[in-house]
């Protein structure tokens, strides 16, 4: 009987060839769970725009109820909301909301997610939010209740 080695760079690095996959015994959170975090993360979105009008006001604007003025307000709250999303992306680490509600983000490994793996997915949660929402209703037929963002970023989050 021959003996086999092992060639691994490190003892806890695992090497995945093409078309492989590993799958993590941590479960999917459910739909309540993400609805509670992204309820969170959405109030403090609410918060910051409020912040952000009231500064306005003070400092002289005016509100007026047109269209002109309705879109800029609209833009300014979707800038504040990446900017929201792109910071934990950045600092590498869970929102508020999800730590809220109990969440942590981690890989179909079940390791923390890098930088890169978030920015891949809150591109792929724009997706499936503009795509009238199927993404994030693809949770509800999926046999692991998994959204396109998280297939397609190869994350999810978990209670664990």
């Amino acid at each position: 009987m021959q003996q086999s080695l092992s060639f691994h760079d490190s003892p806890g690095e695992v090497r995945i060839q093409p078309g492989e996959s590993i799958d993590c015994d941590a479960p999917v959170a459910a739909p309540t769970h993400r609805l509670v975090a992204a309820a969170v993360d959405g109030s403090l979105i609410v918060v910051a725009v409020g912040v952000f009008l009231g500064i306005f006001l003070v400092s002289g604007g005016q509100v007026s109820l047109d269209r002109q003025a309705l879109s800029f307000f609209a833009g300014v709250a979707a800038v504040i909301s990446l900017f929201y999303r792109a910071l934990w992306c950045l600092a590498n680490g869970d929102s508020p909301g999800m730590r809220f509600a109990g969440l942590r983000l981690v890989d179909f490994d079940g390791r923390r997610p890098d930088r890169e793996q978030r920015a891949v997915r809150q591109v792929a949660s724009l997706l499936s939010l503009l795509s009238a929402g199927l993404g994030l209703v693809w949770a509800l037929v999926d046999e692991e209740n998994l959204t396109w963002h998280d297939h397609i970023s190869k994350t999810f989050p978990t209670t664990q």
